[in-house]
């Protein structure tokens, strides 16, 4: 991803949750993903796919088991 798309993707994510905690860093240049950090924790990774002049970005986010409010938790209910 180039600075620009960089930008405007934090830009967005900012925008749309209403906070200005987002941030995109590193990036691998062979798959054009970038890495997404909330404040300074890592949230996932945003991938830039181009098929047929269009582009797109998608958001993996991995959510561990042990980083979930326990299942007894009665503020879920």
């Amino acid at each position: 991803m180039n600075r620009t798309e960089v930008m405007r993707l934090r830009k967005y994510l900012n925008d749309k949750f209403e906070t200005t905690k987002f941030k995109l860093e590193g990036g691998n240049q062979k798959d054009g993903s970038m890495e997404l950090h909330f404040d300074s924790e890592f949230l996932g990774v945003i991938y830039r796919d181009e098929d047929e002049g269009e582009v797109s970005y998608a958001l993996n986010i991995a959510i561990l088991e042990e980083d979930l409010p326990p299942a007894s938790d009665a503020s879920l209910i």
